[in-house]
């Protein structure tokens, strides 16, 4: 029976990796995924960038035991001949089978509940907060509840598009429309469409979209290339205009954590009114009708035009902590240009990552996201899981010489200022060819 198997080798393999020919392979079986790319509930981006290679850890980390059997009817009847499983890779596989014997990716605990009963809290302090007081003060408070409400309300979303956080998929996909699009005015749409491609391609230059900040921030001299996003598929242009904003990020990194918001609303209606496939457009497109009804109207309902921009820019700043904290984790992470690839799934992962150390009593601040390297390799884990098994995944690099990352909030700040000043400077230096920026940058590199 051995001996009627068909092989292809990884060279072979490699050949299939454009749309409309996506090969991929999973635990030595290959595997066509051109019809099924636009199926995938995660999105054709991640085939895309995965296609023809060995996909095995990715997939293990983003698909419970369910999904492996509707691999069958993908199935091109070829095996992989050559391909050779890491170290790395072998203890990773045999960590997440633990996991899933002790029942840690079923064990939810109460996370989303409490998470929606401050929101529903907050919710209904901040409407009566604005409709029943005349105080300046009060809601000026107001204004900051409501920025702690977005704050739980993108954990809920956050959680809900990893894994299953409600009784059924439906009302899972409900939590979703009304925490992302309802209540925070962000759509889960346009979420999953860079999420995905975050984790997937974590800290590549031109493959992960939450590096790519052009003209803002620069994390890389790389980027004084004018590289192209793969994800977004055009030239990431370091013009004057560029080169000046980058050579003050350090400076003005929090001013625009600040007004960060506003870029997400923005990147929200850029997809949703776009030519390109949105799933569930029409109702990504309601939920966000109803935010900018709501949210309009209770600003409306403050007596002066000062308190209005008092109380946005108040709910802009509390929210700007989650912004900071989402920097935090890969700002200062180890970077690299190209796609991912299928034998380091591990290892890039730690390298691109930063933990944030903190008490048991400011889990709920971080919504779990404090173990970050935890959550990229364990995405579909529940956030109250993700402390349990740190120790874990620290012995694992520990025992492969990979890093591991652990920073205070405050140490993790200066980590990342330190990041974005060491690109500044050399933005700032307009007689540095590129060349000597990137043999700077090798001598220099921070994280």
């Amino acid at each position: 029976m051995e001996g009627e198997r068909k092989y292809i080798t990884c060279e072979e393999l490699k050949e299939h990796n454009k749309p409309g020919d996506l090969w991929i392979s999973i635990q030595g079986k290959v595997y066509n995924v051109s019809d099924w790319a636009k199926e995938h509930p995660g999105g054709d981006t991640i085939l895309f960038n995965l296609a023809g290679q060995d996909v095995t850890d990715a997939f293990i980390a983003y698909h419970p035991g369910t999904a492996w059997q509707y691999l069958g009817k993908l199935f091109t009847g070829f095996y992989l001949k050559d391909f050779k499983v890491s170290e790395v890779s072998k203890d990773y596989r045999r960590m997440a089978s633990e996991f899933s014997k002790l029942g840690l990716f079923e064990k939810k605990g109460h996370g989303a509940l409490y998470s929606i009963l401050i929101i529903t809290t907050l919710l209904h302090l901040v409407v009566y907060g604005v409709l029943k007081s005349e105080s300046v003060l009060v809601h000026l408070v107001c204004g900051m509840m409501l920025g702690a409400l977005w704050i739980e309300g993108a954990y809920i979303g956050h959680d809900s598009g990893h894994y299953q956080i409600m009784s059924s998929r439906k009302c899972n996909d409900i939590a979703q429309i009304l925490a992302g699009n309802c209540l925070t005015g962000i759509s889960i749409a346009w979420w999953k469409w860079t999420h995905n491609a975050h984790h997937i391609a974590c800290n590549s230059l031109d493959y992960d979209p939450d590096l790519q900040h052009i003209p803002v921030f620069a994390v890389s001299t790389k980027f004084f290339n004018s590289i192209t996003s793969i994800f977004y598929g055009r030239e990431l242009k370091f013009d004057p205009v560029a080169r000046f904003l980058i050579s003050y990020q350090h400076f003005t990194y929090y001013p625009v954590m600040v007004v960060g918001r506003v870029n997400l609303f923005i990147q929200t209606f850029l997809l949703l009114f776009s030519r390109s496939s949105v799933p569930n457009r029409t109702l990504n497109i309601m939920g966000i009708l109803v935010f900018w009804t709501w949210f309009p109207l209770l600003v409306s309902c403050l007596p002066t035009w000062s308190e209005r921009v008092m109380f946005v820019l108040a709910s802009f700043t509390v929210t700007a902590l989650q912004h900071i904290q989402f920097t935090l984790n890969h700002f200062s992470g180890d970077t690299y240009l190209g796609p991912p690839t299928s034998n380091d799934w591990f290892e890039k992962q730690a390298a691109g990552t930063l933990d944030i150390s903190c008490s048991t009593r400011m889990d709920w601040f971080f919504g779990g996201l404090q173990f970050q390297l935890e959550h990229h390799l364990f995405p579909r884990l529940p956030r109250c899981q993700l402390r349990t098994i740190s120790p874990t995944v620290k012995e694992l690099c520990k025992k492969h010489n990979l890093p591991y990352r652990s920073l205070s909030f405050w140490e993790a700040n200066l980590s990342t200022l330190r990041t974005l000043r060491t690109a500044a400077l050399q933005a700032r230096d307009l007689s540095n060819p590129v060349p000597k920026n990137l043999v700077w940058e090798a001598l220099n590199t921070h994280g």
